[in-house]
């Protein structure tokens, strides 16, 4: 790779060939610098909470992380394929208009994530602290802590990629190394026979599994939007299999902090379950924790609350800039969403009760960022992976016309797909105590909104594409695949500037 100094200039433009010198590699310490986190450890602790034994969490953990991997790694190729980010990719499906519904999605996930990590790991490191040096658990500590954090995200984000990718280096090991030192402190007490409250064959067992297995599936399926702000570095004749396989295993690295967040919670539920009961994870894990280990905690804090944050917080500023590309370069877009969030952070724990509120909201995001991701690897799929990179680049220049055009900028086939299986998806949420849809309890009370809400844009999309077949200008020279009705006639393919 080459040096990380200087503030990064491109935007969602096609980077230029001579500059796409990331490989898989990088990719895969990207995502899984990015996952590797308190934030990621605490999801961990969601089948314990739910009262799953620890087989049982193992299982639900293991099933929701391969599911999710699987649905995300077909999203790492269009980076490569276009050499822009993924929500301007998708204006080959939506229209290049209607990819503003990708941008929009990937900048409330990204707040919304990245909330959760500063408030995760800054909660941590100011819990390790006390407990280390005495460092008073206040406001005032909290909240300088939260603004160090961020402010810290921020310049990393600005530099731009290589400096976030040197980053992430760095917190891959680190994070790695100090996560699995967490086995040597807990080792001992550690009992694989925990077995919970919920089991097999008893009421609620199954709500319990699935809930478990949703929220295990939503860390890699976040990662949907993103994919392309990194993949973008890499050259487009990059074999596919390569970069899918980075993703792939860059999920299967995730399973470090899924489960230290699993086993740890075990051992604060028979230690400290008053920690459990209040939902109280990473305060509960350091009442546990050995003196000798709160050290190595702050760490974990600090580096995967960085790598978590830059993930998140560039690739909002990437999409922000490519929405408004004349009023907004890459590096004024994160700034100014980087503020918002940072504010946003601040009200949301001091003036609102709102981390268990941006939880649920990162759930039903992630409901509707799913079918997204759908409509686009289907779409993938039937294009053969061909696009024409230079038209899906219309919106950003300001300009009309080319073959993603479709009606006035906007797919209707993508979009018709989306809403109603979007919709639908949060009707059947069903999170105890904080969000419930409308249809949520069809199920007795498991929540199906993820697998309702994916299968629905399936379906919808290749019903659409086939009864109502698009232009043969999207199309590449070996023609669609799976699309049984001749494609119409070719869409004009002049651009003109708007006015």
């Amino acid at each position: 790779m080459s040096h990380s100094s200087g503030i990064e200039t491109n935007g969602v433009e096609q980077i230029p060939d001579n500059q796409r010198d990331a490989t898989p590699l990088d990719l895969f310490r990207l995502i899984f610098g990015g996952a590797n986190t308190f934030a990621t450890a605490v999801l961990g602790s969601f089948p314990v909470l739910f009262g799953l034994s620890f087989q049982a969490g193992v299982w639900a953990i293991l099933l929701g992380v391969g599911v999710g991997a699987l649905i995300l790694s077909p999203m790492g190729l269009f980076g490569a394929l276009n050499g822009t980010n993924n929500a301007v990719s998708s204006g080959a499906h939506f229209g290049v208009h209607g990819r503003i519904v990708g941008s929009f999605l990937s900048l409330l996930t990204a707040v919304a994530f990245f909330s959760l990590s500063v408030w995760s790991s800054g909660d941590a490191l100011v819990g390790g602290a006390k407990r280390l040096a005495g460092l008073p658990e206040t406001d005032l500590t909290l909240g300088l802590t939260y603004g160090l954090f961020a402010v810290l995200v921020l310049i990393v984000c600005i530099f731009g990629f290589r400096f976030m990718l040197w980053v992430n280096k760095i917190a891959v090991w680190a994070s790695s190394l100090l996560f699995l030192l967490g086995i040597f402190a807990f080792a001992g007490p550690f009992d694989a026979s925990f077995a919970g409250s919920v089991n097999l064959g008893q009421p609620g067992f199954w709500a319990a599994f699935i809930g478990s297995a949703l929220l295990a599936m939503s860390n890699p399926v976040s990662f949907g939007a993103f994919l392309g702000d990194w993949s973008r570095y890499i050259p487009r004749e990059t074999p596919k299999s390569r970069i899918m396989l980075a993703v792939i295993a860059s999920q299967v690295g995730t399973l470090i902090p899924f489960l230290f967040g699993l086993c740890t919670a075990t051992l604060v539920a028979s230690n400290a379950p008053q920690y459990i009961e209040a939902n109280n994870y990473v305060g509960g894990l350091l009442a546990i924790s050995p003196t000798w280990f709160f050290l190595p905690v702050c760490l974990i804090a600090v580096i995967g609350g960085m790598s978590t944050g830059t993930t998140a917080l560039y690739g909002t500023g990437l999409d922000m800039s490519s929405v408004f590309p004349r009023l907004l370069s890459r590096a004024a877009a994160t700034l100014l969403i980087g503020v918002l969030a940072i504010a946003f952070i601040f009200i949301g724990r001091f003036a609102f009760n709102l981390v268990q509120s941006v939880s649920t909201f990162a759930v039903l995001i992630i409901t509707c960022t799913s079918p997204w991701m759908v409509i686009m690897i289907l779409g993938l799929i039937t294009r053969r992976g061909f696009y024409h990179a230079d038209d899906l680049q219309v919106f950003t220049r300001g300009e009309r016309g080319g073959r993603y055009w479709f009606n006035h900028g906007w797919n209707w086939r993508g979009m018709g797909a989306w809403i109603p299986s979007a919709i639908t998806g949060l009707c059947f949420v069903n999170l105890p105590g904080q969000f419930v849809g409308s249809l949520g309890e069809l199920a007795g009370g498991i929540d199906i909104s993820l697998p309702i809400t994916l299968g629905l844009a399936a379906v919808l999309y290749l019903a659409l594409i086939n009864l109502f077949p698009e232009p043969a200008a999207v199309y590449g020279p070996k023609g669609p695949r799976w699309v049984f009705r001749k494609p119409a006639a070719s869409a004009s393919l002049t651009t003109a500037e708007t006015a």
